[in-house]
């Protein structure tokens, strides 16, 4: 293979070799669903289906394991405001996240483990760590001794005595660096029992314990946002390798998606849900608009991007559909190129990958008038290119059209449009105007273009 990935443990761009050959298996830190799910968190989601998608063009046999926190301090606050049972309320937004999941085209997961349901692993994780003499029951606690394990801070490259782990002070704590594997129970909280006492599972520990019980002592890739890398990075990669474990071979963090320099957070009350936003846009819209960045990079939320993106998904999707109106039906492309596959081989750079398909439009859209056989090869291309990202025009429910009204509208807008030329031509602008607004009236946009103008039926 000829996949570069950036590893954040290294901190440098290295050549991705899978453990097991012919198969590839990822590990993503899912979602802690305390309430409903936003762009920033289908962000990271989407990047890593793609990257998912990429393995498996290539041959390989993918394990996507995403786990969901089902229970967590800020579930058990909010869904006791609320007056609910904790498990209601985290099943809940869970749905919510599955179906978010769906509609922005993300390949389901191999599976979707919940923390509550694998207390057994944890257990024996914990007792692996304790005899080893790397962590250490107190008060009903179960704590991971920092100090026990050298390499600490490896991954996000903090000095031991700068390390701030966020959590409160407690009894039977020996260094406030030392971070919890296992909260002792209390009241009115549920609780599981163990050797040390009842309780429940601490956040960092129950994704070390759920990658091991799919994916293997070691496995390839460990994927999560940015804000991720510590502390709850950081620790799972010292637990499980204080453990005996290799863990991650790779560490991969998508950027984060912010508003006015702002990380979006329900905290901030900044958010923007998904399900209000296909009210607003289309699901390949919106996932054109997530994953055309670069995945390391900081999305600053603005609308102006977001139509931005719309109208450069529009020109695409117009392009498979008129050729299909005036060729044929577009086949599905056998091979994606190689500009195309060497950007995504370059640490999955969407931003390269996508102005290769721009640029094969413009070469199909040239084409289309003169060459149809030219012009079907390309659409066929920036099919495959486009299923590789999630983004086939032709695979997305709402795309479907049919072929003899495609046919049809695609003869009346050519034939308004060369009277259009043909007027602007002689200086008759008035009329190319009038020309335009009648196919504006109507609910097709027009866009003059280096290569002619191109048009696209506007929504509602």
């Amino acid at each position: 293979m000829s996949l570069h990935l950036f590893d954040t443990a290294s901190r440098s761009v290295r050549e991705f070799h899978p453990v097991r050959s012919g198969t590839a298996s990822i590990y993503v830190c899912g979602p802690t669903p305390q309430g409903p799910p936003h762009i920033g968190h289908m962000r990271g989601a989407l990047n890593y289906d793609v990257l998912r998608r990429w393995l498996a063009h290539q041959g390989l046999d993918v394990t996507l394991v995403r786990n969901v926190t089902d229970v967590d301090d800020k579930i058990l606050r909010k869904a006791s405001e609320a007056g609910r049972p904790w498990w209601e309320w985290s099943a809940t937004y869970e749905r919510q996240f599955e179906a978010a999941y769906e509609t922005l085209g993300c390949l389901p997961a191999s599976i979707a483990p919940r923390a509550t349901g694998h207390v057994t692993q944890m257990i024996e994780l914990m007792r692996r760590l304790i005899d080893d003499g790397h962590a250490y029951a107190a008060a009903g606690d179960v704590y991971f001794d920092v100090r026990s394990w050298p390499s600490y801070g490896e991954l996000s490259g903090q000095k031991l005595d700068e390390v701030q782990q966020g959590e409160s002070a407690a009894e039977g704590k020996r260094d406030s660096r030392d971070f919890t594997l296992w909260k002792g129970s209390r009241p009115g909280e549920p609780s599981w029992p163990t050797p040390w006492g009842p309780g429940r599972p601490g956040w960092h520990l129950e994704c070390s314990a759920m990658a091991l019980t799919y994916l293997g002592a070691e496995f390839d890739i460990h994927g999560g946002g940015h804000d991720l890398v510590f502390p709850h990075h950081e620790n799972e990669l010292a637990q499980s390798r204080a453990a005996g474990d290799p863990f991650a071979r790779f560490w991969m963090h998508n950027g984060i998606v912010g508003m006015a320099g702002e990380k979006m957070s329900k905290s901030l009350g900044n958010v923007v849900s998904i399900p209000s936003m296909v009210e607003k846009y289309r699901p390949q819209e919106l996932r054109y608009y997530l994953v055309a960045p670069h995945y390391r990079s900081t999305i600053e939320f603005s609308m102006a991007a977001l139509d931005e993106s719309v109208r450069a998904y529009q020109r695409l999707e117009s392009f498979v559909q008129r050729v299909g109106a005036r060729v044929g039906a577009v086949p599905l492309g056998s091979s994606v190129g190689a500009e195309f596959a060497a950007a995504l081989d370059d640490d999955l750079g969407t931003p390269a990958a996508f102005a290769v398909v721009h640029n094969t439009v413009r070469q199909g859209f040239t084409a289309l008038e003169e060459d149809s056989a030219t012009a079907l090869e390309a659409a066929a291309t920036v099919r495959a290119q486009l299923g590789v990202l999630g983004l086939d025009p032709l695979a997305w429910p709402s795309s479907t059209v049919d072929d003899g009204a495609q046919k049809a509208l695609d003869a009346l807008v050519s034939e308004q449009l060369e009277q259009r030329q043909a007027a602007r031509a002689g200086r008759d602008f008035a009329t190319a105007d009038a020309v335009r607004d009648r196919l504006l009236a109507a609910g097709i946009s027009v866009e003059d273009t280096p290569d002619g103008p191109q048009w696209t039926l506007k929504d509602g």
